[in-house]
């Protein structure tokens, strides 16, 4: 009869039954290691870090690896753009020295062919002349002009009679006995006359010179 009042009771009080129900299944719950736990927590981030020094060192070497194959690519793409603008450099300084030196006479030519025209007319004016003397002052007129136009290219003529033998203006020729004794190792006769052009000799005087 007590037992029964006492379910009674608990039937009536339902918050009572839950309570002893909560305490019991605590009390059967089985209880955690926690040194084991707390050692587990532990070694698990200091693995996790290990691991991502690790990656960071891969990470930083490959960079590094990339950055000098970036820099020898750069590097070789200079060089390759440098050899070429060198070697479009040197063709066209070829192209330019040949055409300087097939042109080179260009202007001096030019400056002539009016001296050639010159000679042409003083042919035809001789083929029924009578006279010398106008044909001889046609041709002393042609020269004249012809040494006008070389003398403004630099072109001068090489003063060697009478003058002291130099090796560096003069070829000897020949020596004769010179007829005074001042005139001993100096120009006595010019056979073929020396010039400079823009003061170098372009040919030697060929003299005779006394001894």
């Amino acid at each position: 009869m007590a037992v029964l009042l006492a379910l009674a009771k608990l039937l009536f009080r339902p918050e009572k039954l839950l309570h002893m129900f909560n305490k019991k299944k605590k009390e059967e719950e089985p209880v955690m290691d926690t040194n084991v736990t707390e050692e587990n927590l532990e070694n698990i981030p200091t693995e996790n870090t290990e691991e991502n020094t690790e990656t960071a060192e891969v990470k930083e070497e490959l960079s590094v690896e990339e950055k000098l194959k970036n820099e020898v690519a750069e590097l070789n793409d200079k060089y390759l753009r440098l050899f070429a603008e060198f070697d479009n450099f040197k063709r066209r300084t070829q192209k330019e020295r040949v055409d300087l030196l097939q042109t080179a006479g260009k202007d001096v030519v030019v400056s002539l062919l009016p001296v050639l025209d010159d000679f042409e007319r003083a042919l035809k004016s001789t083929e029924n002349a009578t006279d010398v003397a106008p044909v001889r002052e046609g041709i002393l007129l042609v020269q004249t002009k012809l040494k006008s136009i070389l003398s403004q290219k630099g072109l001068k003529e090489i003063q060697s009679i009478n003058t002291e033998f130099n090796t560096d203006i003069h070829e000897a020729i020949t020596q004769i006995p010179s007829p005074t004794e001042e005139q001993k190792g100096k120009v006595i006769d010019e056979l073929e006359k020396g010039y400079t052009l823009n003061d170098k000799v372009v040919r030697f005087a060929k003299v005779v010179v006394g001894a």
